[in-house]
């Protein structure tokens, strides 16, 4: 079973993809923020990683440029999910590499769909 860790401080956002994405053979755990996230891929890296950019305490960014300094060869790839659209608020993703952006709100059908996508033999992430 593919692993999906969820990192919102709105819990609701892990229900839902728990719910839709079950059915696609994923298993998703669900963080609060970024520092349980952390203490979560230490202790049993995910397949693909969901991040919301603002929660409280440590957000996505933050999360972002952790696991790069943490894991510079992280072996999975990241989905930032955010309402902030403008490209130069994007540069620092674009800098870590691996990290594609989702515009909110996002339907959790083409959440799967980008999944199957990023996890083709093809498209793997190294």
């Amino acid at each position: 079973m593919k692993r999906l860790l969820v990192v919102d401080d709105e819990p609701h956002v892990a229900r839902v993809l728990r719910v839709s994405l079950a059915r696609e053979g994923w298993s998703i755990e669900a963080a609060q923020d970024g520092a349980e996230a952390l203490r979560a891929i230490a202790a049993n890296p995910p397949d693909v990683m969901i991040t919301d950019i603002q929660m409280p305490g440590m957000g996505g960014e933050a999360l972002c440029h952790e696991l790069h300094a943490r894991y510079p060869t992280r072996p999975f790839p990241i989905l930032v999910m955010t309402s902030m659209t403008a490209r130069d608020q994007r540069a620092w993703a674009q800098a870590l590499g691996g990290i594609e952006f989702l515009e909110k709100p996002v339907s959790p059908r083409r959440i799967a769909a980008l999944l199957a996508q990023m996890l083709s033999p093809e498209k793997k992430h190294v």
